[in-house]
């Protein structure tokens, strides 16, 4: 029994083995007795498991698999339904052990048994469940099965399908509310009036055109002005936010082993535990902002939009996401978006075609603030960054100027060490934040209220100093 547990399982059953170990013994035996019988008994104890060996290889069974996610997309830590309908389309086959194959990362794959006792015209249904802890996209399948020839003599194991691929994508974290936005009304867009003079009734009054409805007179203003006033109309505008997401290998290729690479059960991703920080900020930031009914945009460090390098993204060339429908695409593309740019932090040198950028590109230079200024003032610019030197920071300060306000997080493992690089950013204009791939993000987005908080506590207190000193 030994001696047939190590043999290879996947070409032959124990029935198979026993044919042949039969078929050498015959030939040997007709070799020394010299038996033409016990010859032609060998070569067909021989023959049959390998021609069985080689049908089952060749006329294998032909199945048709469904598989379908539910949701398509699932957050990281949220659990998706994977539900498969397997039909067979070839010839009959008696009852057959499948098994679902799973990256490591999902644990023990499923195994069934096709038909099912509840088989309806043909197909069998299963269903079971998944789970992740990471972003990304992940190969769910394929379905293998074992066959077996008639005999019962040859086995083969083979796919019945290609597998599909499952993206997940990062849970957005709830942020609290701040007053980064502005004022918002009840449907979160800006009303804006034209002021012409301090009066109330002059705020919301003009003089009369031809064609105003009379209505719409203010009789009031009218009266005070000694010519007919109409009621103004408000300016409804959709606020707009535009969001630099640096992604850059060398801005997060710094500490011991910061960088890790594809894991064997995804689609390569190049990562790192403070670029994972910065995407799960990008998400929460995103939902938190599409839930006042802002427009987004994203764009890369060099004015690109963010999600060209991303696998996952529906359209990559987009930049500007609307509603829930750009919401979802903004977290698909973020799936599998991974660091890009030349491996060259820290002395390292590696080529990989994929993850460089064209050398010419240089991190905000004029075509990024190009883009900010096609949509200057017209919402918040947030820029999400990670380790970067001076130089770099005083090149991205102007952009403050393009938007209504000004916001920036800079990931680094030693948040103390950026300072440099936080104080160049508020020169410009910016409200900046450094953090580590530790803090809060919750924390780290109510810290631009209670660093302004702060410098207007600072002020007060400066102005109360001077107002102190005797002249």
């Amino acid at each position: 029994m030994a001696l047939v547990d190590r043999l290879p399982k996947h070409l032959f059953t124990t029935r198979g083995w026993g044919l042949l170990a039969s078929g050498v013994g015959s030939l040997l035996l007709a070799q020394v007795m010299g038996r033409r019988d016990l010859l032609a008994l060998g070569i067909l104890l021989v023959a049959l498991p390998l021609v069985a060996l080689a049908g089952v290889r060749v006329l294998k069974p032909r199945f048709q698999v469904f598989r379908e996610f539910h949701p398509s997309t699932v957050e990281t830590s949220s659990t998706a339904t994977v539900r498969l309908a397997v039909a067979r389309t070839g010839a009959a086959t008696g009852p057959v052990i499948m098994e679902e194959q799973l990256p490591p990362r999902f644990g023990e794959p499923p195994a069934f048994r096709f038909p099912t006792r509840s088989a309806s015209g043909g197909t069998s249904r299963y269903e079971y469940h998944l789970r992740s802890g990471k972003r990304g996209q992940f190969r769910i399948g394929p379905v293998t099965a074992e066959f077996c020839d008639p005999f019962g003599l040859s086995l083969h194991r083979h796919a019945i399908d290609d597998g599909d691929i499952l993206t997940v994508t990062p849970a957005a974290v709830e942020l609290p509310a701040t007053g980064l936005a502005g004022a918002r009304g009840n449907d979160g867009v800006t009303a804006t009036r034209i002021r012409a003079n301090p009066s109330d009734d002059d705020v919301m009054t003009r003089e009369y055109r031809h064609g105003d409805p009379m209505r719409r007179v203010h009789w009031a203003a009218t009266a005070r002005h000694g010519e007919l006033m109409v009621r103004q109309e408000e300016s409804v505008t959709t606020p707009e936010a535009t969001i630099i997401l640096d992604q850059r290998y060398s801005a997060f290729a710094s500490g011991s082993g910061a960088v890790f690479g594809p894991h064997e059960d995804a689609v390569e991703l190049l990562s790192s535990e403070a670029f994972e920080w910065v995407v799960t900020a990008a998400m929460s930031i995103s939902s938190h902002l599409a839930d006042r009914n802002y427009s987004l945009r994203f764009l890369d460090a060099t004015g690109n939009p963010a999600f060209r390098g991303s696998r996952s993204a529906p359209d990559p060339e987009t930049e500007e996401y609307i509603g829930l429908g750009g919401l979802q695409s903004i977290a698909e593309s973020l799936a599998a978006i991974q660091l890009s740019g030349p491996r060259h932090a820290h002395g390292e040198r590696h080529k990989d075609a994929s993850a460089v950028v064209d050398a010419t590109e240089a991190p905000f230079d004029d075509h990024l603030m190009d883009k900010l200024a096609a949509h200057r003032l017209r919402g918040p610019v947030l820029a999400l960054l990670g380790n970067m030197p001076v130089a770099e920071a005083r090149a991205l300060a102007p952009a403050a100027g393009y938007g209504a306000n000004a916001f920036a997080l800079v990931v680094s493992d030693h948040p103390r060490h950026a300072q440099p690089v936080i104080e160049a950013l508020k020169l410009g204009g910016w409200r900046a934040v450094a953090v580590s791939p530790r803090t809060d993000l919750p924390a780290a987005w109510a810290g631009f209220d209670q660093g302004e908080i702060l410098a207007a506590a600072a002020a007060a207190m400066d102005v109360r100093r001077g107002a102190a000193v005797p002249r």
